[in-house]
């Protein structure tokens, strides 16, 4: 093992101490010493220092702590170590059981010299610091301050890197913050976005719904100054009739008081006549014959007055009525005489217009199509607009009056054109209103154009007339001939099918119920509620009940009853309770299943027309709209 040297890091030599203790010094000897040195330096001190403990120490340390501070360090020199490598080996292992005291002397500054002197107040405060007690006291403060200095670096470090983990998961949360508020921001946006479109929606409802109630309030006022001026003319024509009347029952009792004297005349002509002579009496019953020749005449001029078929003089009596039965050809018809009349006068204007147009085509046939192309096209793209109507009325009267093409072709192909295109039972109610608008404002223009309309409507469908033409196996050889006598169509040789004959049956009495009760200010329908009227009672007093004529008479109702009631009223109620009563009563099951189902349909359609009082309420259609609805999608 080789020598062990300790050195101390300060001088040598002090004052003529030597600071290099012994190496077998203990612990107690080297304090024993460091009391002997003490005591012989306080008496060569100028100045007194009293050594003043102003806090305790701590002389509990950590060996981690007392293994890295200063003071004495034994160690071997190089120049004394002449060992082998195995007591290099067996010395570390020994050194590593050894433990050391070490003294630190930091603050206090030693030269290498031996024979530096120190100043007396400094050799005092050196000799204060490194007393036994003083230096232990100092070196545990030292160690003490170390490991404080120690855990508060381990603190700062511990606070740095919470600090920084704080920061980033600020950092974060900023940041997901900043991602939650944009996010939000765009919800809003959104939500901002879809409210506006709410509030412009629900705006645009709005307005329309105020456009739609102004529209509607229009309409009104103007159905209130229809129906005013309707009533004044109503009461103006009740006022008329009852003052022909009176007229009439005037003229009577001038026509009875003038009678009557001159019968006084004849019987006092007569006695006197008794008195003359033979001539005198001839001459006397000559008077007597000129005056019964003139009573003659004038009870033939009192009761030989037109009926009129108004509202309270025409009642039906029922449908057994065998004085109204007329034959017509070969065939036997029920109808009025009246209906009949009118028929044989619209069919001759028709005929004399037909057999014209005849002599015009055989000269330019390719213009006379196109005529009725251009008629076609116009009366096919009416629609229930108050725009659309007034456009359409106004071409055709251009295109009627053109002289481009002869009028009467003109004429016929708009009759024949407007009830080809409502033959069609797919056609809506409101295009069959619009088109009945469309009629009345043409023919209130053109009169002739009415009357070829009516024929064509006549000459179509019998029970526009109304007429009906009975089956006699002795006049129709076949069943066939009976169906074209009534309007079947004959298509590819063969008789349409009763479906499709009641079919255009509906359509046709649909254009015609709308044609009489049209109304338009400013305009007179030439064929009004008047001959509406007249038609519903020559149809009730002539026509028999069965599948054709319930057919004619339901779509004739639904399409007028509302006008029809709004005129007359009190008594289109007692027309319908008869319908209701007698009509329906009377109608009898057909020869098939098919035939009774649809009679039965059309029974219910009527029975439940008077019973819901459906003729109250407005037709759906009847009123034109301010614009088309594909408007609003542009």
């Amino acid at each position: 093992m080789g020598v062990i040297k300790l050195e101390l890091h300060c001088p040598q030599n002090v004052n003529g101490m030597a600071a290099d203790p012994q190496p077998d010094w203990s612990f107690d000897d080297l304090r024993s010493e460091l009391d002997t040195m003490e005591k012989k330096l306080i008496p060569s001190l100028d100045i007194y220092v009293h050594f003043d403990k102003k806090r305790p120490r701590n002389l509990r340390a950590s060996k981690e702590n007392r293994c890295n501070t200063g003071g004495f360090a034994m160690h071997v020199s190089d120049h004394e170590l002449g060992c082998s490598d195995s007591d290099v080996e067996e010395e570390v292992v020994n050194s590593s059981m050894v433990s050391g005291r070490k003294f630190s002397f930091e603050e206090l500054y030693m030269s290498d010299g031996s024979d530096y002197e120190l100043p007396v107040y400094a050799q005092c405060q050196l000799m204060d610091k490194v007393g036994l007690a003083e230096g232990a006291l100092h070196e545990l403060s030292y160690e003490f301050q170390l490991y404080v200095s120690e855990e508060v670096r381990n603190k700062i470090s511990t606070l740095e890197t919470n600090l920084v983990k704080e920061n980033e998961k600020f950092a974060s949360q900023i940041a997901e913050i900043d991602k939650h508020r944009r996010t939000q921001q765009e919800r809003e946006r959104k939500f901002d976005l879809q409210y506006h479109r709410t509030i412009a929606e629900a705006l645009d409802n709005h307005l329309t719904a105020v456009q739609r109630d102004h529209e509607h309030i229009s309409q009104l006022e103007e159905k209130r100054i229809r129906d005013d001026a309707a009533r004044e003319e109503a009461k103006r024509k009740e006022k008329t009739l009852i003052e022909e009347k009176l007229q009439k029952e005037k003229i009577k009792a001038e026509e009875e008081a003038r009678l009557h004297a001159e019968r006084a005349e004849i019987a006092k002509a007569a006695a006197e006549a008794e008195k003359q002579s033979v001539e005198g009496k001839r001459h006397a019953e000559k008077q007597v014959a000129e005056l019964a020749a003139t009573k003659n005449a004038v009870e033939t001029l009192r009761n030989g007055v037109p009926r009129i078929e108004t509202l309270g003089q025409v009642v039906p009596t029922g449908f057994d009525n065998k004085k109204q039965v007329s034959l017509s050809g070969r065939s036997m018809t029920r109808a009025s005489k009246n209906a009949l009349e009118l028929e044989k006068k619209k069919l001759h204007i028709y005929e004399k217009l037909t057999i014209e147009n005849e002599a015009i085509k055989a000269s330019s046939d390719q213009g006379n199509r196109r005529t009725g192309q251009n008629f076609n096209r116009l009366i096919k793209t009416i629609s229930a607009t108050v725009e659309n109507v007034r456009t359409k009325a106004d071409e055709l009267f251009n295109l009627i009056g053109s002289p481009e093409y002869p009028q009467s072709i003109s004429i016929l192909s708009f009759a024949e054109k407007v009830v080809f295109n409502c033959e069609n039972s797919q056609k809506s109610d409101g295009f069959i209103f619009a088109c009945s608008r469309v009629i009345v404002l043409v023919t209130s223009k053109i009169p002739l154009a009415l009357d070829i309309l009516l024929a064509e409507l006549n000459r179509v469908c019998m029970y526009t007339v109304p007429k009906y033409v009975e089956y006699s196996p002795v006049l129709f050889q076949t069943r066939e001939a009976y169906f074209k006598a009534i309007g079947y169509k004959e298509i590819y040789g063969k008789i349409e099918n009763t479906d499709s004959y009641v079919e255009r049956l509906s359509s046709i009495m649909r254009l015609y119920g709308a044609l009489v009760q049209t109304e338009i200010g400013g305009f007179q329908n030439l064929h009004g509620l008047k001959e509406g009227w007249a038609w519903l009672a020559r149809f009730l007093n002539s026509l028999p009940a069965n599948l054709y004529t319930a057919v004619a008479l339901q779509h004739f109702l639904e399409m007028s009853g509302y006008a029809l009631y709004r005129r007359y009223r009190n008594q289109f109620e007692k027309l319908l309770r008869i319908i209701a009563c007698d009509f329906l009563k009377a109608l009898k099951e057909g020869n098939s299943d098919s035939v009774n189902a649809k009679l039965i349909k059309v029974k219910t359609s009527i029975i439940n027309y008077v019973e819901s009082s459906r003729f109250k309420k407005e037709p759906e259609g009847l009123q034109l709209r301010g614009h088309l609805d594909s408007n609003d999608f542009f």
